[in-house]
């Protein structure tokens, strides 16, 4: 066989994984959508023209196995088809491979779970034509990344907001509830409610040590969680800081009572919240009495002790 021909087809079919996307599909995502609607997505990928390869999940955290094997085989430009937890393994992926700069990496996202959250910062939409028509134009923005330490040097990456306490609580509950579609934040939210009893932290944050008995403690890159809570303050996903929500000793009455405040993003007003902004922090619980539960974008990952920083413009993502 000619050499040139041979060197001709192996630099044309790296352009072709430069230029093709691949897909990384959750079949399971938001009851199911995912697998129900992938005829109308793949056609109107296609309608886009669009050229793409895909894999589907078959089992947890699988989107980190089908990342790295796509970018061993050429692409750089992937799509989630999925929900938060879906883009959450898939951003794993990217940052835990070794085989090229993650900056180098375009991800864009088809919407179709029981939150949405991450998308709703940068207003894509969860219909199929128009969250794919957005992909179309590739406009791209390079967003931080957070990184979370916790024992025994565990790391996992986070690309929206991620917590310990109530909120990791709640986590820990969702998973049994996601069959009721969006109202199951509300229920396992009103469930930690009840039942989850508030955990004292040691905070190291801006050279400052902070004792505190909390609800919780979040630390977000962009705007929503839980199903579209607001508990970050005057977020940049691109200034490189984590934008941090202590919640204090709020009771029951203190959350229902200002549950609207939780959805429109004034809760951080509260008299018994305070907001920071910082680089890197580290969070102790108490451990002779509590191991609270810790969640990155909306999945639950561990307990105990942690230590959160940024990677700054870590990322390029597709967005309108």
């Amino acid at each position: 066989m000619n050499s040139n021909f041979v060197l001709c087809f192996f630099i044309n079919l790296f352009i072709v994984m430069k230029t093709n996307w691949f897909l990384i599909v959750n079949p399971t995502s938001g009851n199911g959508k995912s697998k129900k609607n992938w005829r109308k997505i793949s056609d109107e990928l296609k309608k886009q023209h669009i050229l793409f390869s895909f894999a589907f999940t078959e089992y947890s955290k699988h989107e980190e196995i089908l990342v790295e094997n796509a970018i061993k085989n050429g692409f750089t430009k992937i799509i989630s088809v999925g929900g938060d937890g879906t883009l959450h393994h898939v951003v794993n992926g990217i940052m835990k491979q070794k085989l090229v700069e993650t900056n180098t990496i375009q991800l864009a996202v088809i919407p179709i779970g029981t939150g949405n959250d991450w998308v709703k910062t940068y207003n894509i939409p969860t219909k199929i034509e128009n969250s794919i028509a957005i992909i179309s134009k590739e406009k791209t923005i390079l967003q931080d990344i957070g990184k979370l330490e916790t024992e025994n040097n565990t790391i996992t990456y986070f690309n929206n907001v991620a917590g310990i306490g109530y909120d990791g609580y709640v986590a820990s509950k969702l998973k049994n509830l996601k069959r009721f579609g969006g109202i199951a934040y509300l229920l396992s939210g009103l469930y930690g409610l009840l039942f989850y009893k508030k955990s004292t932290f040691t905070i190291k944050i801006n050279n400052q040590k902070i004792k505190e008995k909390c609800l919780m403690v979040v630390f977000g890159i962009c705007k929503y969680s839980g199903g579209g809570m607001q508990f970050t303050k005057d977020v940049d996903t691109l200034d490189g800081l984590l934008d941090i929500t202590i919640a204090k000793n709020l009771t029951l009455f203190d959350m229902v009572f200002n549950l609207p405040k939780l959805y429109s993003g004034k809760i951080v007003h509260h008299k018994k919240v305070a907001t920071y902004k910082t680089s890197s922090l580290k969070i102790t619980p108490d451990l002779k009495k509590e191991n609270p539960f810790i969640q990155a974008d909306g999945e639950l990952i561990n307990s105990g002790y942690i230590n959160i920083s940024i990677i700054k413009k870590a990322i390029l993502f597709i967005v309108p």
